[in-house]
């Protein structure tokens, strides 16, 4: 406890349990045991850091007044756990009947003439305290403490444990996943050769099939070429069902090979 003529502050050292990620706070006790009304104000050489709730304030004479000081979420532990941050507490006597919407910058000025007084608290990283341990069935009291220790010490290996044996299992996901993407790169690959190839050998089958058909038609009447449509036409045709899973597309050269026939019949 800092025993300052104006306030008592309690405690002189801000210890925050430090956890990443995680909003820690901390409480300072300002006590004024005069007669008198006291303004105070909390400064910071990290204001981005640290939240002051409030940061002025009048502690009335023979009362307390309770500050909390909230450290916002950190991404990263400082080396060594060492806090080189500080706060400055400052504290001047104001007219009986003052208000906290009364204080005023001008009232911490020393240049001006007043009496302010200033203490200096330190920051400190403490471990967290660590979580009640449940009380197991059939334990005895006045157990030795080095049971705890070595159970702690089992879970920090299975737990280490489990963390590498997940890291091993995202590595290998990760490697199955590349191999998927080269496989269906190669397949699609593949898929547009194919594609790519395949209308050319249509043009010469149907090429062929329609040299055949002017052939015929110019040795035999209409009724005979019909027959010979039918016939040559489902051999080609089950011929391209082979050669292409597109059938959509071997539908619509059959129709219009039919449909170029049936000109040829009319004339």
């Amino acid at each position: 406890m800092s025993n300052g003529e104006l306030l008592q502050i309690h405690p002189v050292e801000l210890q925050f349990p430090f956890e990443l990620k995680k909003q820690i706070s901390s409480s300072l006790q300002l006590s004024n045991k005069s007669d008198d009304y006291v303004a105070f104000k909390v400064k910071t050489t990290n204001p981005k850091k640290y939240c002051v709730r409030p940061n002025t304030g009048i502690v009335m004479p023979r009362s307390t007044c309770e500050v909390i000081v909230t450290m916002q979420a950190q991404k990263e532990a400082p080396p060594d756990m060492q806090c080189k941050d500080k706060f400055l507490l400052q504290s001047v006597i104001v007219s009986p009947g003052t208000m906290a919407k009364d204080i005023t910058p001008e009232m911490f000025n020393k240049e001006s003439g007043n009496h302010v007084e200033e203490v200096k608290l330190r920051v400190a990283y403490v471990p967290p305290q660590p979580p009640p341990s449940p009380v197991r069935e059939g334990s005895e009291e006045g157990s030795s403490p080095r049971a705890s220790i070595s159970e702690n010490g089992a879970e920090f290996h299975n737990t280490k444990a489990l963390i590498l044996k997940l890291s091993e299992e995202k590595k290998s996901a990760i490697q199955q996943n590349n191999k998927l993407k080269q496989e269906l790169e190669l397949l699609r690959r593949e898929s547009s050769r194919r594609r790519g190839g395949i209308p050319f050998m249509y043009v010469i089958i149907v090429g062929l099939m329609m040299e055949d058909m002017i052939s015929y038609e110019e040795k035999l009447n209409v009724r005979r070429f019909n027959y010979f449509l039918d016939a040559s036409s489902t051999s080609i045709f089950r011929t391209l069902y082979h050669i292409t899973s597109d059938h959509n597309l071997v539908k619509i050269i059959q129709a219009q090979l039919q449909y170029a026939v049936s000109k040829v019949a009319d004339d």
